[in-house]
């Protein structure tokens, strides 16, 4: 940043200028914390994800708890609620978006090795759960991160930005 260009929070969000957003969809299947939640919209605005879509009991604005992890970005980062994540997937598929799942599972494909489409969803299920099964059915593909641990997790928040900063590698765009 140079000084003659302002710093973002001193110009109305309506102000900003256009910016070439990777074509990124995310898609919270019931994230129950709404902290994640705020966590990924700060991913998804450094990452310049094109869209968040904040499904069932996922935490939306106006939302003080995703307020305070969010910093602002869900002013930045264009997002739509989705009573249920079925809905999302039908208007994801009118646009002809194949939809990936990141889970843990028997057949999930390493995040890495996946050739990643142009545009894409991708998909992150409920902190505890994961993915609910008949969500992980709608889906067109499933990847992982591989987990060497023993817990066989990571937190969502986390394994958004180990994915979308992998996509974008892979896309040879960060």
């Amino acid at each position: 940043m140079t000084d003659r260009e302002p710093h973002y929070r001193a110009v109305p969000p309506e102000e900003l200028p256009d910016i070439d957003r990777h074509p990124v969809h995310v898609v919270l299947d019931n994230i129950r914390s709404a902290y994640n939640v705020g966590s990924i919209f700060r991913t998804s605005d450094a990452g310049a994800a094109a869209h968040i879509h904040l499904c069932g009991m996922s935490a939306h604005p106006p939302h003080p708890k995703l307020e305070k992890t969010a910093l602002g970005a869900f002013e930045y980062v264009p997002w739509t609620y989705h009573e249920r994540t079925k809905d999302c997937f039908a208007a994801l598929r009118a646009r002809d978006i194949p939809i990936v799942a990141v889970e843990v599972s028997e057949g999930a494909v390493d995040y890495t090795a996946f050739d990643w489409p142009r545009p894409v969803a991708v998909v992150f299920g409920n902190e505890v759960n994961g993915i609910h099964e008949r969500n992980l059915r709608r889906c067109d593909a499933v990847v992982k991160i591989p987990m060497y641990g023993f817990k066989n997790s990571m937190n969502v928040a986390t394994a958004f930005g180990v994915l979308l900063y992998g996509i974008l590698d892979r896309w040879h765009a960060s």
